[in-house]
């Protein structure tokens, strides 16, 4: 196999129990159990604790997993004063990279054991909401909401944004995206968090670079730039227009196609019928926009280039968080809300997988490409002699 200049695409580099996708199927598995099923029966607190320690919880494993979370909701009011020193239009992103990391100086991080680590994870899970919650709150002007430990993890993180809580409709359809983006095999944040973990890096540390690796457009951002898409648009009766026109200049139709999936991303089946849903209650126009984005996506790159190309889980998660009344700028912060639990249970198989042990440290080889002088290499010449 070709093994050059495809960024480590199709190469294995460490097993894993967490999940799987099956791209020619259209399928993703958690632990075993199909995302479609989850989505269904389970909520996000119940779908953390499978990812953490590889199996559904009792009724009491649960209850106690959800105390431990909202006990943890909490963050270092030290931490939010600091946060109003920031400039108010800096990257939520760089505020969540940046407090995340600086968890840290604020908990003791013993990561010697397994135990300890699954503590660390809890309180990476239940205070990454928080954050975002406050830097919201705070680069408003507005005083800043504390948990309500009466909701659920959805509901919460909604009421400390916008100091309302939110209807069982609306907590349901945000209680199913968090399940749907908790996990996703080795993706580019994912790996990045193992790669820093391989190096016996604490959690904060590895779960902080994953945040940095999804702050890119071409992995968490991708909603955002759909959301920037259809405002763009503006009108349904556009979207033809637009696609065809930005299509002929080679551009790429963000949330369109997927890097493993060759047929429907089931993430995003879910995700579309959640975002009809929201348009009828809401009466809001996004859904059919990004519907016919879809449709016209498909039909010209099956009539132009004989290709196939589906939605990804980007696509319409990006309606519904503009019909939530969430800013543009958090769907990518939102999203580490939700992948943080997938994140800590990598970075905990990464640093105590007993079943299939691997070498301490990623260390990919590079082809070098740069300048070649000879055997001996280039000839230094002192500063006077250069020209």
């Amino acid at each position: 196999m070709e093994t050059k200049n495809i960024g480590l695409r199709g190469i294995e580099v460490a097993d894993t129990r967490i999940s799987n996708i099956d791209g020619e199927k259209g399928k993703l598995i958690y632990r075993g159990f199909d995302i479609l099923d989850l989505t269904k029966n389970s909520t996000f607190e119940e779908t953390a604790f499978l990812l953490l320690y590889d199996h559904l919880p009792t009724k009491t494993q649960l209850d106690e997993f959800t105390a431990k979370l909202v006990d943890a909701r909490f963050i270092p009011k030290q931490m939010q004063k600091n946060m109003g020193n920031w400039r108010k239009d800096a990257d939520p992103m760089d505020m969540l990279q940046a407090f995340v990391s600086a968890l840290a100086g604020y908990y003791d991080e013993e990561f010697a054991n397994k135990d300890a680590s699954y503590e660390k994870a809890i309180n990476l899970i239940a205070k990454v909401p928080t954050i975002i919650a406050s830097w919201q709150r705070i680069r408003n002007g507005l005083d800043i909401v504390d948990p309500d430990p009466s909701l659920s993890h959805a509901a919460n993180f909604l009421y400390m944004m916008s100091g309302k809580k939110p209807d069982p409709e609306v907590e349901k359809v945000f209680d199913v995206c968090l399940i749907l983006h908790a996990d996703h095999t080795f993706n580019a944040s994912t790996f990045t968090a193992r790669q820093v973990a391989s190096t016996r890096a604490h959690m904060y540390s590895a779960s902080s670079a994953a945040i940095g690796a999804l702050s890119g457009e071409l992995h968490g951002g991708a909603n955002t730039e759909v959301m920037k898409m259809l405002l763009e648009i503006g009108e349904i009766d556009k979207v033809e227009t637009w696609i065809k026109k930005n299509l002929d200049d080679g551009q790429r139709i963000m949330g369109m196609g997927h890097a493993v999936y060759k047929t429907y991303d089931p993430r995003a089946q879910v995700l579309k019928e959640l975002s009809r849903t929201l348009a009828g209650k809401t009466k809001e126009k996004w859904f059919d926009m990004t519907e016919k984005v879809e449709t016209t996506t498909i039909s010209y790159m099956k009539s132009q280039k004989d290709r196939d190309i589906y939605p990804n889980v980007d696509l319409y998660s990006a309606s519904i968080y503009y019909m939530l009344k969430i800013p543009v700028d958090l769907n990518t912060p939102i999203f580490a809300i939700s992948r943080v639990a997938g994140w800590a249970a990598h970075i905990i198989e990464e640093k105590f997988a007993e079943a299939a042990p691997k070498p301490a440290l990623y260390r990919p080889k590079a082809v070098y490409v740069g300048k070649y002088c000879g055997p001996q290499g280039c000839e230094y010449q002192t500063l006077d002699l250069r020209k």
